[in-house]
């Protein structure tokens, strides 16, 4: 997932030359490729469940290999900014909704996946805010762990069945399901953290923001009466 960063953002000569990149056709790869892990999911099979979960670890493979792209080749955009953390979110909320659909979370499961919905919609419209205020948060590592946890998560609710692991000379029973479910409470406490930690940062910047323009007021005021002494 991309984090807000002093990169600098390229301007494009026309909007088609913005979208047409190697880093942003694979965002819209990965956005395109949600549908292809709901169809498989809802098989319901141990092995449409498989191949959902590699589709899966394919779209998270692009989240990784976009940014580096972008970062590396100068080719960081203003829809680029825009469309990563979009398709993150999409990918994410689209497959817990998903799985809650399936009936694979009990209520507990249900009661943090609607948590975590609204923490990213809650999220994503104080980001649009800031933006439209001119003030950039950055990304913090709570968030970072967040999204991680619950990549991890996502893609163990989706194997969903036990499979034996063979290690040798051992056998280990794993239940990936129950795995995952626990991974998804543990994300949740860090989407929680994060989020009330990302409010209290726009708070402080919207505030600094307001003292900078009553400053900025309380100094041309200062200068218009001194020059019209």
């Amino acid at each position: 997932m991309s984090s807000a960063s002093a990169q600098p953002v390229r301007r494009p000569k026309s909007i088609r030359q913005d979208a047409i990149n190697l880093p942003n056709l694979l965002t819209f790869l990965r956005i395109a490729l949600i549908p292809v892990v709901l169809f498989l999911l809802a098989e319901g099979t141990p092995a449409a469940n498989f191949w959902s979960a590699m589709v899966y670890i394919v779209s998270a493979i692009t989240d990784a290999l976009d940014g580096w792209l972008a970062r590396r080749q100068g080719l960081i955009s203003v829809l680029g900014k825009f469309l990563d953390p979009l398709a993150d979110k999409l990918l994410v909320m689209a497959t817990l909704v998903w799985l809650v659909y399936m009936g694979r979370l009990t209520s507990v499961g249900v009661a943090a996946v609607i948590l975590m919905v609204g923490r990213e919609l809650s999220i994503t419209a104080l980001r649009t805010i800031a933006m439209s205020e001119g003030v950039v948060i950055a990304a913090r590592r709570g968030g970072k762990d967040k999204t991680a946890l619950q990549m991890v998560a996502i893609l163990l609710l989706i194997l969903h069945h036990p499979y034996d692991i063979h290690f040798g000379f051992a056998t280990i029973h794993a239940d990936l399901n129950q795995v995952g479910v626990a991974l998804l409470y543990l994300s949740l406490v860090f989407a929680l953290t994060s989020g009330g930690e990302y409010l209290k940062l726009f708070v402080d910047a919207v505030d600094a923001k307001e003292k900078r323009l009553a400053d900025d007021e309380n100094e041309a005021a200062a200068q218009d009466e001194t020059e019209e002494e």
